[in-house]
């Protein structure tokens, strides 16, 4: 008998998975559909022996001292602040916007005491703040959200930012100084030895079962088991009873070249020319070193496994109704980016893994935290 039966083997369920087991002496089994561990996060060598993301680039980032804290017991960090480059009107330019940015798309010599003034003459007013458009448009104006942001979010949520909620491209900042790095965040790094070595420690406990290449539907009614975590989508667990709540998807060409280096950054983002949104070269977030290198292009698309919640209020509304049932129904925790439609990083996953637990079993979080260090476990 297992004292729960976790659906998915992604940062959600091995987060619960690893606290359940270590700190409270649970019997966990994880059911996993793919033929790995680390959901998107899974990292591996690929045939050339690079490192690569097989589900596009993954960049840790955070401003938790608890989630850092956490992971770093399953691995060492490699430092990383991570760039990126559009490429607009045929030049690579740094985004987020910053102040070489708008030197060099606009041909100007300013000092960063002189950019709010500028940008302030390119915005556009706004009476309310209620879509992604209104947010750019209530920053940089026009020309710069025609050029950097417009026809980037078409091709990767298939709508208008006009159409979108306002979180999605407040995401984005934009910067008075030469600030380059996308992320500001404290804690800015990649696990030194790759993700799915990070999971591989996580999981490494006897109270911990793993059966990849299953579909939790196939064992739930076979396997004895007390209580549920599902990480999932929502919508499917309750067979789409109110609807299918919609969700963006993702397509990925990779490719190796006989070469050290292929571009001039991380990633590339190509919000005009071509289907693909960007490209990665992973070396540069690795660190590894090879004569080759291999980048991956990503291709958004409606269909296939679901990667992003779509935020507008409508698919809020249906998920609400979702979110009302998966209260009501006992025995079964849903936690996750899909399992709580919410477009979630990394760490605020991790961050709701930790929450949970705690709601789980009964202690604050840096409690539970502390335990195992204290040798509670």
């Amino acid at each position: 008998m297992f004292d729960y039966m976790i659906v998915g083997a992604g940062f959600a369920g091995s987060v619960m998975a690893e606290r359940l087991a270590s700190v409270y002496d649970k019997k966990v089994l994880i059911v996993e559909k793919r033929n790995h561990i680390g959901g998107n996060a899974y990292d591996h060598y690929n045939e050339d022996g690079i490192l690569v993301h097989k589900y596009g680039p993954h960049i840790f980032h955070t401003n938790s001292q608890d989630v850092f804290d956490y992971l770093s017991r399953f691995t060492e960090w490699r430092p990383y602040m991570h760039r990126v480059l559009a490429s607009v009107d045929g030049q690579l330019m740094p985004i987020p916007i910053n102040l070489t940015t708008l030197n060099q798309y606009f041909g100007l010599n300013l000092t960063s005491f002189e950019v709010e003034a500028f940008l302030a003459k390119l915005a556009e007013k706004r009476d309310a703040i209620r879509t992604s458009e209104d947010v750019v448009l209530s920053k940089v104006g026009k020309e710069l959200y025609e050029k950097f942001f417009r026809n980037y979010t078409r091709k990767q949520w298939g709508l208008d930012p006009s159409e979108l909620d306002a979180t999605v491209i407040a995401r984005i900042p934009v910067r008075t100084n030469r600030d380059d790095r996308y992320f500001s965040d404290k804690y800015q790094v990649m696990p030194k030895h790759g993700y799915t070595k990070m999971f591989e420690r996580m999981l490494d406990h006897p109270n911990i079962k793993v059966m990849l290449n299953t579909d939790y539907h196939e064992v739930k009614d076979l396997i004895p088991y007390r209580e549920m975590i599902f990480t999932g989508p929502v919508d499917e667990y309750f067979d789409f009873c109110f609807g299918k709540l919609p969700y963006r998807s993702l397509k990925f060409r990779h490719e190796t070249h006989s070469q050290e280096k292929f571009q001039e950054a991380p990633v590339v983002n190509f919000p005009n020319e071509y289907p693909y949104t960007r490209c990665t070269e992973f070396k540069c977030l690795t660190g590894q070193e090879h004569p080759k290198t291999s980048v991956v292009y990503e291709y958004p698309t409606a269909e296939g496994d679901p990667y992003y919640p779509v935020p507008r209020p409508e698919n809020q509304e249906l998920y609400r109704k979702y979110e009302a049932l998966a209260r009501e129904t006992p025995g079964v925790h849903f936690v996750g980016r899909l399992a709580t439609y919410k477009y979630y990083n990394m760490d605020q996953v991790v961050a709701q893994a930790l929450t949970l637990c705690t709601k789980i079993i009964g202690k604050r979080r840096r409690e539970l935290l502390e335990m195992q260090v204290e040798g509670h476990a």
